[in-house]
């Protein structure tokens, strides 16, 4: 019991910490894993929870990414126009 909790707790803290320093293309690809693992059904609730909120908080990050590379964009392109 104890090595199964100690294991989730290893595999939570990977799943929050994943996103730092990934491209969003590889955080797709750990959605998609997340995915797969709810949707095979062998995972209790707990765990499903688990992917779930994981899966937001990568959902999130991407979002930031992206909010990021469009500002740049929006001050690459007023520099652009400037000149």
């Amino acid at each position: 019991m104890a090595d199964k909790k100690k294991e989730e707790l290893t595999e939570e803290k990977r799943e929050e910490g994943l996103e730092a320093g990934k491209t969003i293309e590889e955080t797709f690809e750990r959605l998609e894993e997340l995915l797969n693992k709810m949707e095979d059904g062998n995972c209790s609730l707990e765990e499903s929870f688990r992917y779930y909120e994981a899966g937001i908080k990568m959902i999130r990050s991407c979002y930031e990414k992206i909010d990021e590379v469009e500002k740049k964009l929006i001050v690459l392109n007023e520099e652009d126009m400037e000149q």
